[in-house]
């Protein structure tokens, strides 16, 4: 099925390889959003700092780092994580499971005070939920930060001008989304979510609208 846009393209890293399989069917109008990225995050009050310390402190961790889905993109950074920063030899195993099991296992841990690593990813709406760091990667596993840029087809400026100009406008800031998926996480409809962002935002909207 062919699609007109998309607005979710991590790069330069996670989808970078789609990009140049469809260079010559795509036109990349830049980031919609900055500072994305994965990574091992934790609760503000764990004292470390970087992934290197863990080995150091996996007591604290319960020997594990809460993952998502096997098979997730983050999944298989972690393991090699694992590998790099010797978390195997200090008996540290990454946990399978879902997007919900990890968030739900940081809800927990968070109302005891206690430590916990997960496998993090922003934007996500539990950055507005709670207060959490990513622990530093020096050995640059995770690939540092990326942007989401939005993708469209060759074609679109001369098909539809005006839905071509507002992607081209279409920007915000990872507080701004954390606030709709953290709506949505506590049940809301996503387009619910969506009318209520845009009733509450009128002068971003416009923006985009290039009013």
């Amino acid at each position: 099925m062919a699609i007109d846009a998309m607005t979710t393209a991590w790069l330069p890293i996670t989808h970078g390889h789609y990009v140049e399989r469809f260079g010559e069917d795509i036109v990349n109008l830049g980031p919609n959003l900055e500072g994305a990225g994965i990574g091992l995050v934790v609760p503000t009050y764990v004292d470390i700092d970087s992934i290197a310390e863990m080995p150091a402190n996996a007591e604290k961790f319960d020997n594990e780092i809460i993952g998502i889905d096997p098979g997730a993109g983050i999944m298989s950074k972690t393991e090699s994580a694992l590998e790099v920063y010797e978390l195997e030899d200090a008996d540290i195993e990454l946990v399978e499971g879902s997007g919900a099991t990890m968030t739900a296992t940081l809800k927990d841990k968070i109302d005891n005070n206690e430590w916990v690593a997960v496998t993090g990813w922003s934007p996500h709406w539990k950055f507005a939920r709670w207060d959490l760091k990513y622990l530093e990667d020096p050995e640059n596993v995770y690939g540092g930060a990326e942007e989401i840029d939005t993708i469209v087809r060759k074609g679109l400026k001369e098909d539809m001008p005006e839905v071509y100009a507002f992607l081209d406008n279409f920007k915000w800031t990872l507080a701004e989304i954390g606030e709709v998926q953290g709506w949505n996480a506590e049940g809301a409809d996503p387009a619910d979510s969506a009318r209520r962002w845009i009733k509450e935002n009128p002068e971003i909207v416009n923006e985009w609208l290039g009013k």
